[in-house]
């Protein structure tokens, strides 16, 4: 039996490219590049420089750990046109979830933000990143705009990384948390009850996109 789509927005080119969560800033910067960019090798030249910013920064009191996400997305952004479907192109977004984490978790530990904070704001990235997922394989998919009011895996380390900077990271990441919080989880809520449950179906696990 076939599976029944749903679709209360339009459909993503791509699964992989779905996944990878990109915010504005990421997206402006695949449109320069039109698709021509493979997104792989610059993600991993990205993971790479990443984390000896993050070792280099809690290893002393350098701050150039707050500027891994300009690395990041000087890097990762340009791929985010492309069509990801490369033998392992499937990997950008576990790569990019990687960056994510270990940026918010590092960066916010290092300037003495409560764990509860972090915990809280790592949990609101992870319940959005799977309801993404899940979402996708349902046929349910997210809003466009979601992508933008939810800022983007760029947006948000920049958003961290400007907290820091400011000289705030306790009250910066508290006000993001929460805004984050209700952000995905109202519209998580609200898409859901919308959806009819009658068009839904799991998905056939021995069939791929």
């Amino acid at each position: 039996m076939s599976t029944i789509s749903v679709h209360l927005t339009p459909v993503p080119v791509s699964r992989v490219v779905a996944y990878r969560d990109d915010g504005p800033l990421s997206r402006g910067m695949g449109a320069l590049v039109a698709g021509q960019l493979p997104p792989l090798p610059p993600l991993i030249a990205g993971a790479f420089v990443t984390g000896i910013l993050l070792m280099i920064g809690l290893a002393g009191s350098s701050g150039l750990a707050v500027f891994a996400p300009v690395v990041t997305l000087l890097l990762a952004g340009p791929g985010s046109s492309a069509p990801h479907d490369g033998r392992l192109d499937w990997l950008c977004p576990p790569i990019l979830r990687l960056i994510e984490y270990a940026f918010v978790a590092s960066c916010c530990f290092a300037h003495d933000v409560h764990p509860v904070v972090v915990f809280a704001l790592l949990g609101a990235l992870a319940f959005h990143h799977y309801d993404l997922v899940y979402r996708v394989r349902q046929q349910v998919y997210a809003p466009p705009w979601l992508s933008t009011f939810g800022l983007g895996w760029d947006g948000r380390m920049i958003a961290v990384s400007a907290a820091v900077l400011i000289g705030l990271p306790t009250l910066g990441i508290v006000v993001l948390t929460l805004y984050l919080w209700l952000l995905f989880g109202w519209e998580s809520v609200t898409c859901w009850l919308a959806a009819p449950r009658s068009g839904m179906e799991a998905p056939d696990m021995g069939t791929q996109d």
